[in-house]
């Protein structure tokens, strides 16, 4: 019987660029025979979803990306605002280290947990390296060598408003437990653009908990994103050490993360010329 992955892999399979091919070729994945690591992760559909990522990242939404020095080729948390409401933040910034780092750089985003009881996201999702937003998963990729994307805000940023753009909601404080315990660097980054591509007038609560979700945008653009000019900025990492039971250190050292990715957002949008130029 074929999989709905495979499905959907029939229909591009075949068209992907060169360049695409040689950068997935340079990326280090210890894969096995077919291609798969053991937790999932597959070359042939890194390949296919980055032809649609390379796309959107030149020509749709032109990201200019700034900092790239400050990201590590080892294993690190990438710490930064969320918006969009349809997670293109996160597929931005993958898409930022994989075409613009030599040799190309990989991370593996964190995934809400009502999405993992969706089984084309069950199936689909740990193809691209993403799991489910664990602390256990989040340890585990970590001592893999590999990157994590971490949104702190967590679904309170990616419902954001259009009234509480780059308005930065209340961090949770696992990301920085986890600093503690594997003594990895912390690097903020900020995304430009994303507040604007799917605005949100409400979070419309009563449907949304009606299906599951914390919100659901109202936006006169439906789920399609609007050609917003986006960029991304990174910081300097910073590495913390404390006790992960410490709730008055866990908080500063948080604080501190926020402010970094604050000023790099105010940074960002003072350089930009217009939502869309």
């Amino acid at each position: 019987m074929t999989s709905i992955t495979e499905t959907i892999a029939g229909l591009w399979d075949g068209s992907v660029p060169d360049e695409i091919d040689e950068r997935v070729d340079q990326a280090d994945f210890e894969l096995n025979e077919w291609g798969y690591d053991d937790l999932g992760l597959s070359r042939d559909w890194l390949r296919r979803v980055a032809m649609i990522s390379t796309w959107l990242y030149r020509n749709y939404f032109r990201v200019q990306t700034s900092g790239l020095e400050h990201v590590p080729e080892g294993p690190a948390l990438l710490v930064g605002n969320h918006s969009t409401q349809m997670a293109y933040d996160g597929m931005m910034v993958l898409t930022a280290l994989f075409l613009e780092c030599d040799p190309p750089q990989h991370a593996a985003p964190m995934g809400a947990y009502q999405f993992a009881r969706n089984p084309l996201y069950s199936e689909f999702m740990p193809r691209m390296g993403q799991l489910t937003g664990t602390p256990a998963n989040c340890k585990l990729l970590l001592e893999r060598g590999r990157k994590v994307l971490v949104f702190p805000e967590g679904e309170e940023g990616g419902g954001k408003t259009l009234f509480n753009r780059y308005k930065l909601m209340p961090f949770g404080h696992g990301f920085m437990r986890i600093a503690y315990e594997s003594g990895v660097p912390v690097v903020p980054f900020a995304f430009i653009g994303g507040e604007e591509m799917v605005p949100s007038f409400s979070r419309l609560r009563p449907l949304a908990r009606r299906i599951g979700m914390q919100y659901f945008p109202a936006s006169p653009t439906g789920f399609f994103p609007l050609p917003t000019k986006c960029s991304i900025h990174f910081g300097p990492p910073r590495t913390f050490a404390g006790d992960p039971e410490d709730e008055g250190r866990l908080g500063e050292d948080v604080s501190t993360v926020a402010n970094d990715i604050r000023g790099l957002c105010s940074q960002g949008l003072e350089r930009r010329n217009g939502v869309f130029l």
